[in-house]
């Protein structure tokens, strides 16, 4: 087989190379950073620039080393249809794991009873308690990829009935113990989920996908659960519900403001990680809302499980093998 040489101009740090050097085989030759090879194959980088694109006559492949595309790179994808676009899914285990995590916390109220244990407050326990039971309810996943599956096996396990909204489907069929339908169905859907999981890309044809109008498509007292990307769900129509009570609860991990990190200068990066509202309305004021940092993806094991599932594309790339998760540039992943 034939020698493969691949590019990462976002030298990574030592622990992800040490990783990659007893993953790859002896035939994939990295290079990284400012040692820009004169040929290559493959470049590794999640917002590739224009010169690193045109830099090989052998470079055929770009990895994107996370999941999901930019904005920015989507344009590039789409204007460089004579290469192949793949992705990384090496968070979706911890990121379905903290769905679930919010899942529980929310319906279950565990962090205001958590806020009042803390100082000494019992009430919770002697109020009547509305708390839904999760068994035997109806979960619906919006997006059925690697994370969404993941999810669907959780949810069985909880005892729910679990339908999923694929957009690659293209009728209802049943997926072993799931019901997958088409995005057309997505309406009749809602209707049913009693819970509702986000774990789809955010795309031109996903943004505001959740309007009010689809929110109030909802069971009065779902509960709803964001790991996919804050723009998808209509922001103010969502605080209003929640605020309502029209929907029973919500776990929120994506957001629609992000903290604007200037490297230049770190002290204001820091006020503003410190001091950035995650939205123009006040989610943290709602008792029935557990609210995360867009941390789902990150852990203890995250570069370690990046830097593996890497290998293990190179690899087969190596070997001749056909690459998965490639992107679709049409549909932005």
């Amino acid at each position: 087989m034939p020698e493969l040489y691949v590019y990462m101009p976002r030298a990574p740090q030592e622990a992800f190379r040490s990783t990659l050097r007893t993953c790859l085989s002896r035939r994939v030759h990295m290079s990284y950073d400012d040692d820009r090879p004169a040929t290559f194959n493959i470049l590794v980088d999640g917002r590739p620039r224009e010169d690193d694109l045109t830099a090989s006559p052998a470079l055929r492949t770009v990895i994107i080393p996370f999941a999901g595309v930019p904005a920015a790179t989507g344009e590039l994808l789409r204007r460089c249809q004579h290469l192949n676009f793949h992705n990384l899914h090496h968070n979706a285990a911890p990121t379905a794991e903290m769905a679930m995590g919010l899942l529980l916390s929310a319906a279950k109220r565990i962090v205001p009873a958590d806020r009042a244990l803390r100082r000494g407050d019992w009430r919770p326990r002697y109020t009547d308690d509305d708390t839904p039971l999760l068994e035997g309810k109806t979960a619906v996943i919006l997006g059925y990829g690697a994370i969404g599956q993941r999810l669907a096996r959780f949810c069985l396990a909880m005892g729910l009935r679990v339908e999923a909204v694929r957009r690659r489907a293209t009728k209802t069929g049943r997926q072993g113990d799931v019901t997958v339908h088409p995005a057309a169905a997505l309406d009749d859907a809602l209707r049913r989920a009693e819970v509702l999981l986000l774990a789809l890309p955010h795309t031109p044809e996903t943004d505001g996908l959740l309007s009010g109008a689809r929110l109030d498509l909802l069971p009065v007292g779902c509960v709803v659960v964001n790991v996919a990307r804050g723009a998808i769900i209509h922001e103010r129509a969502l605080f209003e519900r929640l605020r309502d009570g029209r929907l029973g609860a919500a776990g929120l991990d994506v957001w629609w403001r992000y903290p604007r990190v200037d490297s230049d200068d770190p002290e204001a990066g820091e006020a503003a990680r410190r001091l950035t509202p995650p939205s123009r309305f006040p989610f943290g004021g709602l008792p029935n809302v557990v609210l995360s940092p867009h941390r789902a993806g990150h852990g203890a094991m995250t570069e370690t499980l990046r830097a593996q599932h890497l290998a293990d594309l190179l690899n087969a790339a190596a070997a001749g093998r056909e690459l998965w998760n490639r992107i679709d540039p049409d549909a932005g992943y």
